[in-house]
C-alpha cells in the first residue's frame, strides 16, 4: 500500500516479519498478590554530575532505560563521554558503543576533553548482537550505545535507523538491561519538529526521557526531563559549552541576569520554579504601534495563550489602549517560562514598555493574573523569596492572599498586592507605596 489511508502519508508502511513463538518456549508467569511480591531496592548510581543527577532524580537507577534526545551538534555525546568517564574513575567498568563515529574521532574528542578514560571501554559496533555479547564479560556498571538509529538486528530485514530495526533494538535493550540489571543509555536524534527520529513509541518503551536544548548561538544547554518513572518530570539541568566541554552552571539564576541593564524599560524578573530550584529569570517585552490592520503578538519562552490574555486584562481592567500595539515577550537566557506564577512579572513588563518607565530594578514580581484583575497565590512563596534575598534583590511583589503568612526577612521587603493597578502602580520606578 502506497498511501496511508489514516495520516495520507507515502511511503510510511514497513514490512515487518513475525516468528511465532512455540507454547513450549514461550514464558508463562502466573498472577500473583501484590503483598506477596518483593519490590527490588532500586539503587542510584551516581554520575558525578549534580546538574545530570537532578535530572534524573538522583542518578540511574540499576536496570534502567534513558534515552537522551536533541538536535546534531548540541552535545549529546560529549555529555554522555564526560558522564562515562568520570562513573568509570569510581564505579567500575563502563562500556561506550560508538555506531556513528570511530575509535580514533573519539579517542580525539576525549583527548579534547581531558579525559584520561581508566576503566572506560570503546567498541565500534553496529550489530547489536554482536553489542551484547562483547559486553557481557566485561560486567560494566554502564552501557552507553550513541546512537539507537545506528545500531542493528541482523534478523530484522530492514536498513539502520528504520522504524522496525529502532524500536527491535530498543526493546532488546531493555530486555537486557531489566535482566542483567545494568543501566543503559541511549541517544536519539531529533528531527525538524521536535520528535525523537523514528517511531515516537521509544517513550513508552524507555524508563526516562531527557531532551537537551539550546539555542544555536548560545553555548548554554538545557537538559529537560520529558518522562522520567523514577523521579519528577520538572527538574532542568543547565550547562555551559566550553572548550574542555560541558561545565556545569551551579548559579543559574546569575547567569540568566548577568547581562541586564539596570532602569531597563520593558524588563522585570521572576522568581519561577523549575522542579526543586527556584531561578530567576528575566521577562522582557516590547510594544510598539503595529504597522498593519491587525497588531502581532509574539512570545518567546512565555505562554503563547497567557499572553493574549494579559494583554486584554491590561486593557480592560488596567486601562492600556493596547488594541494598535505588537506586543513581544521574550524569556532573556533561553529558558521557557510555563507556570502562571510569571503572569505579573509579564504584565509588568508589558506596562513599562507601553508607559516608557522602567521597573525598580531592584524588585522581582510573582503571582497569577485573573481575569479580574486580581492577583491570585502561588505555591512555595516562601522558596522563592529566599533566593530572591540571597542575589540581592531587596523588594518583591507578592500577592495579599500569600503574603498572610507573614514572610518576613531583613534584607528583603515583601509588598503584598490584591489588584494589577495596584502592582503596577507599585512596581514602576518612581512610584511610592
Amino acid at each position: 500500500m502506497g498511501c496511508c489511508p489514516s495520516c495520507q502519508e507515502w511511503n510510511s508502511f514497513v514490512e515487518k516479519t513475525v516468528t511465532a513463538v512455540s507454547r513450549a518456549t514461550a514464558s508463562i508467569s502466573s498472577p500473583q498478590q501484590l503483598p506477596d511480591i518483593v519490590a527490588p531496592s532500586n539503587e542510584r548510581l551516581p554520575l558525578s554530575m549534580k546538574e545530570l543527577d537532578r535530572v534524573l532524580g538522583g542518578g540511574l537507577v540499576s536496570g534502567s532505560l534513558v534515552l537522551i534526545g536533541g538536535e546534531p551538534g548540541i552535545g549529546k555525546s560529549t555529555l554522555l563521554l564526560q558522564a562515562a568517564a568520570l562513573l568509570a574513575e569510581t564505579r567500575g567498568n563502563v562500556v561506550y558503543v560508538s555506531g556513528e563515529e570511530t575509535l580514533h574521532q573519539t579517542k580525539l574528542r576525549a583527548q579534547r576533553l581531558k579525559i584520561k578514560g581508566e576503566g572506560l571501554y570503546l567498541l565500534l559496533e553496529s550489530d547489536l548482537e554482536a553489542v551484547l555479547s562483547n559486553i557481557e564479560a566485561l560486567k560494566p556498571r554502564l552501557v552507553v550505545v550513541d546512537s539507537i538509529q545506528a545500531v542493528c538486528l541482523p534478523e530484522v530485514e530492514t536498513a539502520p535507523g528504520s522504524i522496525t530495526q529502532v524500536r527491535e533494538c530498543t526493546l532488546r535493550l531493555m530486555q537486557w538491561a531489566k535482566s542483567s540489571q545494568v543501566p543503559v543509555v541511549i541517544t536519539g536524534h531529533v528531527t525538524k519538529e521536535g520528535a525523537i527520529a523514528g517511531p515516537r513509541v521509544l517513550e513508552h518503551i524507555v524508563d526516562s526521557v531527557l531532551y537537551l536544548e539550546g539555542e544555536a548561538f548560545s553555548s548554554y544547554r538545557i537538559l529537560r526531563s520529558v518522562k522520567n518513572r523514577f523521579g519528577s518530570t520538572n527538574e532542568i539541568g543547565i550547562f555551559e559549552m566550553r572548550a574542555q566541554g560541558l561545565v556545569e552552571v551551579e548559579n543559574p539564576s546569575q547567569v540568566f541576569l548577568s547581562q541586564r541593564i539596570k532602569q531597563a524599560v520593558g524588563s522585570a524578573v521572576v522568581p519561577a520554579l523549575e522542579g526543586s530550584r527556584t531561578l530567576l529569570v528575566e521577562i522582557q517585552a516590547l510594544t510598539n504601534i503595529t504597522s498593519f490592520g491587525l497588531p502581532r503578538r509574539t512570545a518567546n519562552g512565555v505562554d503563547f495563550g497567557r499572553l493574549l490574555m494579559l494583554a486584554a486584562v491590561l486593557s480592560r481592567r488596567a486601562g492600556l489602549k493596547l488594541g494598535n500595539q505588537d506586543i513581544i515577550v521574550n524569556a532573556a537566557g533561553g529558558i521557557k517560562v510555563a507556570e502562571p506564577a510569571a503572569d505579573l512579572a509579564i504584565a509588568l513588563a508589558i506596562c513599562s514598555s507601553f508607559s516608557d518607565k522602567g521597573v525598580d530594578p531592584q524588585m522581582v514580581a510573582v503571582g497569577e493574573v485573573g481575569l479580574s484583575g486580581e492577583i491570585r497565590g502561588v505555591p512555595q512563596l516562601e522558596r522563592r523569596i529566599s533566593e530572591v534575598s540571597r542575589l540581592g534583590f531587596k523588594r518583591c511583589l507578592v500577592p495579599s492572599s500569600g503574603a498572610k503568612s507573614g514572610y518576613k526577612k531583613e534584607d528583603i521587603r515583601v509588598i503584598p498586592v490584591s489588584t494589577l493597578k495596584e502592582a503596577i502602580k507599585v512596581g514602576l520606578a518612581g512610584e511610592k507605596v
